[in-house]
């Protein structure tokens, strides 16, 4: 296989894992809501809204690869 081919293959998986996962998406667009409601309407300070939508984030991403690690490997 040659490097090219390789390099195209790692791609290829590497926008899978983002393109594929719909859900995703859509959590990431709920967690962005729900702290942009509790900056305004509860008066949360934004540094700590920042550090909610960080951490929320790699939560998401974090179980979106481990299922799609599952899915690899039942393959």
């Amino acid at each position: 296989m040659s490097e090219e081919s390789r390099f195209r293959q790692a791609l290829d998986e590497l926008v899978h894992l983002f393109v594929d996962d719909g859900n995703l998406a859509a959590f990431a667009i709920v967690l962005i809501l729900i702290v942009l409601g509790a900056v305004k309407l509860m008066n949360v300070p934004p540094l700590w809204g920042a550090i909610a939508v960080g951490l929320g984030v790699l939560a998401i991403l974090t179980e979106s690869l481990t299922r799609a690690a599952k899915g690899a490997k039942r393959r």
